[in-house]
């Protein structure tokens, strides 16, 4: 039979809030209640009559608390099949009780390690007995309901209330032995990471919080997100975010961490349509979205200095999907919480993991994040003409977007303002006059502009393309057989050009 009403429960849980209601119940419904230590004095508190799991299996707790349940008589109560005779004869030999639900939660071991506990209390709170209880629970689920977290409780008083009786069916028992064990996995994988002195471990990810999604890229397909966004976002407004705004939140801020300065970057479909610094956010934003307010139509907004009213004022008109700050102040969000639909995060300092993978074919790609960042001290003059200060500035600012842009990109700039892109480009030449396309489209002048390439020119129509369009200065990383034609072209023109030696590919 699958709808199987639960006769007795083993219930021992570190959290206690919200557990009364499904004690209650139980009670209601005659169920016969084990418990040990705190979770025993709780439900004695409620007035309700619980057997002390030492008086079942005739050894209290032993060695300060770390064996209490590792014991035959309460697995044997959990695993033993009902529908086998024969392991039905031996429980009834051995006086063995049929333990139907079981609720366990975990100590806090995260939360310890976080705390910066010592050695020893971290160790103290790795869980032996509780973990078992869990996969023993969620092993014999055909017969037994395992409840392995305080997140859990409403859902089973809803399936209480359902079935009108504590009464589970096997589809439900099946689901919670799933969460079960991915309960467990993400405890063992925390425990790992500790004994390997990792913050997270991706190679792993569905040891991670799950969170559903509305669907994936498009919606036909279904899509999750493995990580903890409590941790990194405070939502002050709007609806969730799905799994295209996550994807374009994380090219955002991997760009925005660039700058030290008051930055403001404008993303559509993970490539940057407009990046500025200024003295404000306001000047920052202005700036940024004069790049090009077409594509910021529906984009992801992100800065680096609190929003003021000033700046509120200036973003509202936009449709954007989000806008992510570090702060808001009152009379921002005010203004901004009037677009129902925006979303407004406040970020909060995490650590990002330094490497990253991606699947593909019958397996997976691993690799380290793309950490370096060239400044003006790694420009080597490679021309005749060497670039001003200005210059130099605007050529480093430049390949800060050039490092998070698609392959082939070109990024045209001034000190402080992205002016176009061409990006992911089958060829270089493609997305340089893209860009001075677009450069033009917004009524840009080039005239005095630089430009950064995120690979080597192996040709010189490039340098001559820009130096026609205006540009004064050039930086790519070098390393073409044929880097001097390029070269010998900047000197023939006027033009500077600077090597870093390091390749920006984005693919």
């Amino acid at each position: 039979m699958s709808v199987k009403k639960i006769q007795s429960a083993l219930i021992s849980v570190y959290y206690k809030d919200g557990l009364a209601p499904i004690i209650q119940e139980l009670h209601k419904n005659g169920v016969t209640l084990y418990s040990t230590g705190g979770t025993q004095s709780f439900i004695e508190e409620l007035g309700i009559p619980v057997i002390a799991v030492e008086d079942l299996t005739g050894y209290p707790s032993i060695f300060g608390g770390r064996v209490k349940t590792l014991h035959p008589k309460v697995f044997g109560g959990i695993l033993h099949r009902r529908d086998l005779a024969s392991d039905v004869e031996v429980a009834k030999q051995y006086d063995i009780p049929a333990l139907d639900l079981v609720m366990v939660d975990l100590y806090p071991f995260e939360e310890t390690v976080a705390s910066g506990a010592s050695d020893e209390d971290i160790i103290e709170k790795i869980d032996i007995g509780g973990i078992s209880l869990i996969r023993g629970g969620a092993k014999n689920f055909n017969d037994v309901l395992i409840v392995s977290s305080r997140d859990q409780y409403a859902e089973v008083a809803a399936i209480f209330a359902a079935h009108g009786s504590t009464s589970t069916s096997l589809e439900e028992r099946r689901s919670f032995a799933g969460k079960a064990f991915q309960v467990s996995s993400h405890y063992d994988g925390a425990i790992q990471r500790y004994f390997a002195g990792q913050t997270a471990d991706l190679a792993n990810y569905t040891t991670l919080p799950a969170h559903g999604l509305r669907y994936g890229e498009n919606p036909h397909q279904q899509g999750k997100f493995y990580g903890d966004l409590a941790a990194l976002f405070d939502k002050l407004h709007g609806k969730e975010l799905s799994y295209n705004n996550l994807v374009d939140v994380d090219a955002c801020l991997s760009l925005l961490d660039e700058f030290a300065e008051t930055a403001f970057v404008i993303i559509k479909h993970m490539n940057a349509c407009g990046v500025a610094t200024g003295t404000t956010v306001k000047e920052a934003y202005d700036k940024a979205l004069s790049c090009d307010p077409i594509s910021a139509f529906g984009g992801v907004l992100a800065t680096n200095n609190t929003v003021d009213k000033a700046a509120a004022e200036s973003i509202n008109p936009l449709f954007c999907e989000i806008l992510i700050a570090p702060d808001f102040t009152e009379e921002a969000l005010e203004i901004l919480k009037t677009k129902k639909n925006r979303i407004l995060l406040k970020r909060n300092q995490v650590a990002f993991p330094k490497v990253m993978f991606k699947t593909l074919l019958n397996g997976v790609l691993e690799q380290d994040k793309d950490l370096v960042m060239e400044g003006v001290e790694d420009f080597k003059t490679v021309t005749k003409r060497v670039p001003t200060d200005e210059q130099k500035r605007a050529l480093a600012f430049a390949l800060k977007i050039c490092k998070h842009t698609k392959s082939n990109t070109i990024i045209l700039a001034n000190d402080g303002q992205l002016l176009a892109s061409g990006v992911g480009q089958t060829s270089r030449v493609d997305a340089l006059k893209q860009a001075i396309d677009k450069a033009k489209e917004f009524g840009f002048d080039l005239n005095g502009a630089v430009m950064a390439s995120d690979a080597f020119f192996p040709f010189p129509d490039c340098v001559e393309i820009a130096g026609n369009a205006g540009i004064v200065a050039v930086t790519q990383p070098g390393g073409s057989i044929k880097d001097q034609d390029s070269i010998d072209y900047c000197d023939a023109n006027d033009l500077a050009m600077v090597m870093t030696g390091i390749r920006h590919f984005k693919h």
